[in-house]
């Protein structure tokens, strides 16, 4: 049986992305052509973020329709705002089924080029002050990524490590109050700053952040090895290894959807013995 292509959506991950798409009424009069199905055009994003081609060579014998098809649904659904609320959808299943641990989180951040320039890049110091920007990342105990934020490749990665906390979306998933926080939070020598230490605290997160001038060893790296792994998984979407969109949304919104995919593919490799519960998001307005 031949192996599944990474872009090809299988009926379980589309019956979660499917209602939270928007619906588009044709019009009666003068309806014109019909829209490609969402299905295919959603795996010519997808095809577009595996491989990193460009737009315009997108395959036509695939049948995802063109690739200005695909830019602008991707544009449309970004605007409506589907890739977080298919991120939450799908952290709630992993919750639902225990597969995500809270007691601990682990924050980092990955420099990359951005050729065009655009909102949200920066002369970075760790690449010749060549144009750039950073993919900032906070996955739980086990490396699921929980959120990723993107900035200039200039900004320092411990002004992140607030809003980083932030955009942790409210979990459900499970009977009581959606889990939003971590117990602790783990971060390298890079984050020590006693200010982020206190507006940590404030959030009812405790910090082990590594301190500069001590020695190497301290054990925390055996536990924030998770985070660097997860950036090992993101960038294996090669749309993500260079920022080649001026626009910030289009990139923030690769990122977020590969994110949902990497969370899709723990929750289809679960024991059997650990099945996902049937949950659905809560209906809610695009708007």
């Amino acid at each position: 049986m031949a192996r599944p292509k990474p872009w090809e959506v299988d009926d379980g991950l589309w019956a979660v992305i499917e209602p939270l798409l928007p619906a588009i009424e044709r019009r009666t009069r003068h309806p014109g052509r019909k829209r490609h199905p969402n299905r295919l055009v959603f795996q010519g994003i997808l095809f577009v973020l595996h491989t990193g081609i460009a737009w315009e060579h997108l395959p036509q014998e695939l049948g995802f329709g063109s690739g200005m098809t695909c830019w602008r649904r991707l544009a449309e659904w970004t605007e409506a705002g589907v890739w977080p609320r298919l991120h939450e959808a799908l952290l709630a299943k992993l919750h639902s089924a225990n597969a995500l641990d809270f007691s601990r989180a682990a924050v980092d951040g990955s420099h990359i080029r951005a050729l065009k320039g655009g909102c949200k890049t920066g002369r970075s110091p760790v690449d010749r002050g060549r144009t750039g920007s950073k993919h900032h990342l906070i996955t739980d105990a086990t490396g699921i990524p929980l959120a990723a934020t993107l900035t200039g490749g200039n900004r320092n990665d411990v002004t992140q490590l607030i809003p980083l906390l932030q955009a942790v979306p409210p979990v459900r998933g499970k009977h009581g109050r959606p889990r939003r926080r971590p117990d602790v939070v783990l971060a390298d020598r890079g984050y020590d700053h006693d200010k982020y230490r206190r507006l940590v605290w404030d959030l009812g997160v405790k910090p082990l952040i590594a301190r500069r001038g001590i020695e190497h060893g301290s054990g925390l790296g055996a536990q924030r090895w998770v985070v660097e792994r997860a950036f090992a998984h993101l960038h294996w979407f090669r749309r993500l290894r260079i920022r080649w969109e001026i626009r910030d949304d289009i990139h923030e919104a690769f990122l977020s959807l590969a994110c949902s995919i990497i969370c899709w593919r723990r929750l289809t490799n679960l024991p059997s013995s650990q099945p996902a519960l049937p949950w659905q998001p809560r209906s809610r307005d695009p708007a």
